[in-house]
């Protein structure tokens, strides 16, 4: 916002939530644009600010695909469940995109970025109702040259996959990032390669046994604690751990059948694949690539309620006790029964207590 003050080609429109959202820092360069007078609590309105706050998606949506079609450039973060209510518009925006690129007097327009940081993980607070991720699996259905999803598992890799969304043209970015403080994975470097791949082999024990994959935030969590259980119960199996920022690179056209190899093992390795949305979003990226079966996925099952973290991670069987133990079986090893009963122990000791044991946290 500040580096764009004199050119004034940046926005950031927003349905209501910037503070929830924890962006709310960029009211210290610009306001909340707002041209009547106004008197009692209401912060940081101004007539020329550059943030666009207002309770209707739709609204926000259509500001912003005008804003962009002018030459300019901009943001949209929302809470992820309710994104979903502009499916109709994204939908026509995509197919705009898709036919301009045939027309040759067509400039490129900046891409349109959405910011889903409001994710349904840890909407434990907010319930059933703030839980939907299901505007991945709409995304999905564009052609791959318009649309992008993307899934930073921390702060550096989000702060890199903002700056290509930013600088991109002609495409639907959609970022997925929790609002929330978390385990910081990776240096500025090496955030850079990983992204620029797209997924990468985050732990490696040569030849796997099976493999566990992940692409989100909490889901990378739960993945490489997973990793852990698995190497202090079962040392002997040997457990790959890849994890996944480009949803799309798992696609047929995505990552080169080499390297698609490197992180997800041969054609009969078991992959237990952690995803943040719906499980049905990967196994349609993976269409056309040999031995799909192979790839079992946990992801959001629409089970959830006001709960702890940890319940609702084992509600819908994503947590890292559900993780570990589907590897192990799948493996043929036997430690599962053991993971779930301790996932069980702790599961009722949250139910009691009404808040998660030190032991599942991050």
């Amino acid at each position: 916002m500040a580096a764009t003050e004199d050119r004034r080609d940046f926005r950031i429109v927003c349905p209501d939530e910037l503070a929830s959202n924890k962006l709310d820092e960029v009211l210290t360069v610009t306001g909340r644009a707002f041209t009547r007078d106004f008197q009692g609590y209401s912060e940081h309105l101004s007539p020329d600010g550059r943030v666009l706050e207002v309770l209707s998606e739709h609204f926000c949506q259509g500001v912003l695909q005008g804003y962009l079609l002018t030459g300019r450039h901009g943001l949209f973060p929302c809470y992820e469940a309710f994104v979903s209510i502009v499916d109709g518009m994204v939908n026509q925006h995509a197919k705009f995109l898709t036919m301009a690129r045939d027309v040759p007097w067509r400039e490129p327009v900046a891409s349109l970025n959405y910011l889903l940081t409001s994710e349904g993980w840890r909407q434990e607070h907010n319930g059933y109702s703030h839980q939907g991720p299901g505007f991945i699996n709409n995304v999905l259905t564009k052609k791959a040259a318009v649309s992008r999803i993307f899934l930073p598992p921390d702060a550096n890799t989000l702060l890199v996959t903002l700056r290509e969304c930013l600088a991109s043209t002609g495409r639907i970015n959609v970022v997925v990032a929790s609002k929330h403080e978390g385990p910081q994975w990776l240096d500025l470097d090496a955030a850079r390669r990983h992204c620029a791949a797209g997924a990468g082999v985050w732990q490696d024990a040569g030849e796997p046994g099976v493999v566990l994959a992940c692409a989100g935030g909490v889901p990378t969590v739960e993945t490489v604690a997973a990793a852990r259980l698995l190497r202090e119960r079962a040392p002997r199996l040997k457990v790959r751990l890849t994890n996944v920022t480009d949803l799309l690179c798992l696609a047929p056209d995505g990552l080169p059948d080499d390297e698609f190899a490197r992180c997800f093992g041969g054609d009969d390795v078991p992959v237990v694949f952690g995803f943040h949305g719906y499980p049905s979003a990967v196994h349609i990226t993976l269409h056309g690539r040999p031995r799909p079966d192979r790839f079992h996925v946990h992801g959001y099952r629409e089970e959830g309620t006001t709960t702890t973290p940890f319940d609702l991670l084992v509600s819908n069987e994503m947590s890292r006790y559900d993780l570990a133990a589907d590897a192990a079986r799948r493996a043929g090893v036997d430690v599962a029964d053991d993971l779930l009963a301790e996932r069980d122990r702790l599961l009722e000791q949250a139910r009691r207590d009404g808040q998660d044991p030190p032991e599942v946290g991050a």
